[in-house]
């Protein structure tokens, strides 16, 4: 196994653990309670702080910076942390932040995601697998992103929202209400414009399954009885239909959480 690799002007301090095959370029700084997995690349200039690890094969370009105090008036010092998983893509001036005593005290961020450049995750987050964070696309704290979800650019998430598994958030919208799993937000407050058809078709989801998916939707979001009512119905209607449970059982787990819901639905708010 190849040894790391740390270029003379990096500064690596005592107690931080560097596994084999980790490449650390000019003027980075990793602190002491730093671990970095095997394969992870920190190319010139990123800094790595606080109790945060990295995992495997994980890149992390110029001018990140990963880990240090999270931006929030409440933190007192606690030992919080940070914890980012394998294979992602972390991009020039992306920051990252630790967890709070008040939000679990981690952070994390699951494997196969890109952050790009300019983009920050804030404290107490939880970024599912597979997820694309557009360039400056800020995510306050709290938040919960479910697995393959996509964000455009200059994206805004308000503090403790959640967006389900598979969901596109489109470039420039501000989300303040929950999004369901494989649905569609845009604008600024954000509406939802529908499902994520592009991404489930590029998923190769099952098409019997889409249309299922699509059925539900019109239920759900139609504007006879209510929300919970129709809810309830679909859960019925669509009991055999995995999707429609998904985004059934995150509806229904929202309790005092508001939904992200179509233009013409503004009256349920």
């Amino acid at each position: 196994m190849m040894r790391a690799s740390v270029h003379p002007s990096a500064i690596i301090e005592a107690g931080a653990r560097i596994a084999d095959g980790v490449t650390i370029g000019p003027f980075c700084h990793v602190g002491p309670d730093v671990q970095l997995a095997q394969g992870v690349e920190l190319l010139s200039h990123v800094v790595v702080a606080g109790h945060t690890s990295v995992g495997a094969q994980t890149r992390i370009f110029p001018f990140a910076s990963i880990g240090h105090q999270p931006q929030d008036l409440k933190y007192r010092g606690e030992p919080s942390r940070l914890v980012i998983g394998e294979r992602c893509q972390i991009r020039e001036n992306v920051t990252v932040s630790p967890g709070t005593e008040g939000g679990g005290m981690e952070t994390r961020i699951g494997n196969d995601c890109l952050l790009q450049t300019n983009s920050h995750v804030a404290h107490d987050c939880r970024i599912g697998n597979n997820v694309i964070i557009a360039a400056y696309v800020a995510i306050a704290g709290h938040c919960q992103i479910g697995d393959y979800v996509a964000f455009g650019g200059m994206c805004g998430v308000h503090q403790f929202v959640r967006i389900g598994a598979h969901a596109f958030v489109g470039a420039h919208s501000m989300i303040d209400a929950d999004v369901i799993p494989y649905g569609m937000a845009v604008g600024n407050r954000a509406r939802l414009a529908g499902l994520n058809l592009v991404g489930l078709k590029r998923r190769r989801f099952d098409r019997e399954a889409i249309h299922g998916l699509r059925a539900a939707y019109r239920m759900i979001f139609s504007t006879e009885g209510t929300l919970q009512e129709r809810v309830e119905d679909a859960a019925t209607l669509f009991r055999d239909e995995p999707l429609v449970q998904d985004i059934v059982s995150f509806v229904t787990s929202a309790k005092d959480r508001a939904i992200c819901l179509p233009a013409h639905m503004q009256s349920e708010e």
